[in-house]
């Protein structure tokens, strides 16, 4: 059985923050994720970049000039993909 709970550590134990399904004295494996788990694998200056790039535009396109703009492809649009790579 693989339960997820989210618990606070106080005074040296962790206290679950909801119900567990277990029996009195069942031993039990934990992994403690903490809440910047896998920063370390975020590129985070292009994060910021990104966000910034969001925030900064101002006029997206409706979902209906997209498909306008898209159906003027002749064709399919994965036909358009394989014609500009070519044969890569």
């Amino acid at each position: 059985m693989i339960q997820q709970v989210e618990a606070v550590y106080e005074n040296g134990v962790l206290r679950p923050l909801a119900p567990l399904a277990l029996n009195e004295s069942q031993r039990v494996s934990i992994t403690i994720v903490g809440p910047d788990a896998g920063q370390e694998l975020l590129d985070v200056e292009l994060l910021e970049r990104a966000r910034a790039e969001v925030s900064a535009m101002t006029d997206f396109p409706t979902i209906e000039e997209v498909r306008a703009l898209l159906a003027t492809i002749p064709g399919s649009v994965a036909d358009a993909v394989v014609a500009e790579r070519g044969e890569y």
